[in-house]
C-alpha cells in the first residue's frame, strides 16, 4: 500500500491554504497517516483556537470510519441508529462536515481534516488538501 509522504502531506497542506485564503476561511488543516497519526498540520493566522482539536478529530475520523465526517452527520442524530457513536471512541469522533479519507491507487491511505470555517468552507478545503495529495 501507498503511504503519503511528508512532502505530499505538504504539498497538501500548501494548496488548502491558498484555497481557505481565496474564500477567506482561516482554517487549522490536519493531515494524518493510515494509522490515524498526525502526518503534517498548521493553524492560520486567524484560525480559532478550538479548530486545532476539531481539525485533528475530522482527520481521525475520516480514516477510522473511511469515509468524509459529513456522511455521518445524519446517522448521529437523535434516533438514527448512530446516535451518541461520536462518544463511544477513547479519541472523540467528529461528525460533521470537513473530514475526508485520502486514496491512491484505490487505497486509503490517510486522511485530512479541517476546521475553523462553516462546514462548507472547511470541505472545500479539506477536497483542496486531499486532491493535492492524491494527485501527486
Amino acid at each position: 500500500m501507498s503511504e503519503i509522504t511528508v512532502a505530499q502531506a505538504l504539498k497538501g497542506l500548501k494548496a488548502g491554504i491558498a484555497k481557505a485564503n481565496e474564500i477567506k476561511s482561516p482554517a487549522s488543516i490536519a493531515v494524518v497517516d493510515s494509522g490515524r497519526n498526525l502526518l503534517a498540520f498548521a493553524r492560520m493566522d486567524g484560525a480559532l483556537l478550538a479548530s486545532i482539536e476539531i481539525s485533528q478529530g475530522k482527520a481521525y475520523t475520516a480514516r477510522s470510519l473511511n469515509m468524509k465526517t459529513g456522511d455521518v452527520t445524519e446517522f448521529v442524530q437523535p434516533g438514527a441508529p448512530l446516535y451518541g457513536m461520536e462518544t463511544s471512541h477513547r479519541l472523540p469522533l467528529v461528525v460533521f462536515g470537513g473530514g475526508r479519507p485520502i486514496s491512491k491507487g484505490g487505497q486509503i491511505v490517510g486522511a485530512v481534516g479541517v476546521a475553523g470555517g462553516m462546514v462548507p468552507d472547511d470541505e472545500s478545503v479539506a477536497d483542496a488538501v486531499a486532491s493535492a495529495i492524491e494527485g501527486g
